[in-house]
């Protein structure tokens, strides 16, 4: 289980309006691919395909395009959103149990109904073992900061890419947002491996030993 964000210096991933195309260069864009490559799913949340209507497919890199999950209790996707109509990978359009399904959609996409466990949104652990009972147990978590947040919260990602870009925002859409802590001692400290990526730094973060 890896979870990537690609950040400013002061801890943003978007601008206020959401505007995020790119906020770090090519070198992290290709290395981002390349762990598409190697999973077998990548599991964003409904606000990074509303913002960005990105395709999670491979193309920067040779490699099998990974299984895309969306991961939308609200049903807040526009079902003309790009990876559900691209057919070059197979789509899980994760939503709520507890509301009204969509439409039918045309296949590769399988719209799964999950319930809801935790306040506007999924339990990672549901997400995993759905994901699982699947035969997807390669994972990346690839945004958005809210969606990271909760992977990273729960407990259940092994590694974390954090990718730091030269520029800076002011405000913005956070990177993660986590439970407050009152001292320092209860911060997350992670063993880390760093590598420059073009004029941007990759922070490889291990969470399990």
């Amino acid at each position: 289980m890896i979870a990537q964000l690609g950040q400013t210096l002061d801890g943003f991933i978007a601008t206020r309006t959401g505007h995020s195309r790119y906020v770090t260069g090519p070198e992290d864009i290709r290395h981002l691919h390349r762990l598409r490559a190697l999973v077998d799913a990548v599991v964003v949340g409904a606000g990074t395909v509303v913002a960005d209507d990105p395709l999670l497919t491979v193309r920067e890199v040779v490699g099998p395009n990974p299984v895309r999950v969306i991961v939308d209790p609200s049903g807040r996707v526009d079902p003309r959103a790009r990876v559900f109509r691209n057919t070059d990978a197979r789509t899980l359009w994760l939503r709520s149990a507890q509301r009204p399904m969509p439409a039918p959609v045309p296949p590769p996409v399988e719209v799964v109904a999950l319930e809801e466990r935790e306040q506007g949104g999924f339990a990672p652990v549901d997400i995993l073992r759905l994901l699982a009972a699947r035969g997807l147990s390669r994972v990346l978590v690839e945004g958005g900061g809210i969606t990271v947040s909760r992977f990273l919260a729960a407990g259940v990602l092994d590694r974390l890419h954090v990718t730091v870009a030269p520029m800076v925002l002011g405000s913005g859409r956070a990177s993660l947002t986590l439970p407050p802590v009152d001292r320092l001692d209860q911060a997350l400290r992670l063993r880390c491996r760093h590598f420059l990526l073009g004029d941007d730094m990759l922070f490889d973060l291990e969470l399990h030993s």
